[in-house]
């Protein structure tokens, strides 16, 4: 009996939708490697490229840098759930203790999005997913395993080109294969068409229905927004005041 072919499929011809700090691979490869960045983009070491390098000449379908808990995420999901090819998504470099953004990739796999957006479980200071649709954030939760090298206890791992170049070799077996505490091999793509989205949907896509909960916390981050610029209004006007009275 012959041995079942792996399934792939094309990605759409606006794949991958989302521009961003990253290299284009093998569409249909099983990996992305995501390398969290914790430096400004003019100042990414040397040792942090190699990284991103390592991804896309072992074989990713793309490789690039994460910085923050919020856009970052979300243009990362857009770009996955495009490529139903995409099976694992590999982190590695070193996390940021500001956005934690390797941290809320894990807690969006894990948990998942509140009524409000917020990444559960996440522990970076804005990790809201307010510019994409709900069901990208449960295809891509889905679609790909977390493959979270960055968050080992042992950290050196998920600076090293080698581990990175290791694991998405692991990801286009066609048999189960160990890797660190994971077992990788490639299940074929999703099966579901691809889910093309970019960050801008709520704007492109003015007649998307909002959810009560959603309409609501809307609302009040709104007004909230509203008083503390009314607020700054006053205390300007209080200082200009305070200016000619006091003549300088």
């Amino acid at each position: 009996m012959p041995e079942a072919k792996v399934l792939k499929v094309k990605p759409p011809p606006d794949y991958p939708p989302e521009d961003g700090a990253y290299l284009r691979g093998n569409d249909l490869s099983p990996a992305a490697v995501c390398v969290l960045l914790h430096t400004f983009y003019d100042k990414i070491p040397d040792w942090m490229q190699a990284l991103v390098r390592a991804g896309v000449e072992s074989g990713a379908a793309l490789s690039g840098y994460l910085q923050t808990e919020n856009i970052g995420v979300e243009k990362i999901v857009c770009n996955i759930v495009a490529n139903p090819n995409i099976r694992y998504l590999i982190v590695c470099g070193v996390e940021s203790m500001g956005h934690q953004p390797g941290q809320a990739l894990q807690a969006l796999v894990d948990n998942g999005v509140d009524e409000k957006r917020r990444i559960i479980g996440a522990e970076a200071p804005t990790p809201y997913l307010y510019n994409i649709p709900l069901e990208a954030i449960e295809r891509f939760r889905k679609q790909i395993t977390l493959v979270n090298i960055a968050l080992l206890e042992d950290v050196t791992l998920a600076r090293r080109p080698g581990v990175v170049k290791e694991a998405v070799r692991c990801c286009y077996q066609e048999e189960p294969t160990p890797f660190l505490k994971w077992t990788l091999y490639d299940p074929g793509a999703y099966p579901a068409e691809p889910m093309c989205f970019k960050i801008t949907w709520r704007v492109e896509r003015p007649w998307a229905v909002l959810s009560g909960k959603e309409e609501e916390s809307l609302k009040k981050a709104v007004e909230a927004a509203r008083k503390v610029s009314e607020r700054e209004r006053r205390r300007k006007d209080e200082e200009e005041l305070l200016k000619l009275l006091l003549g300088f």
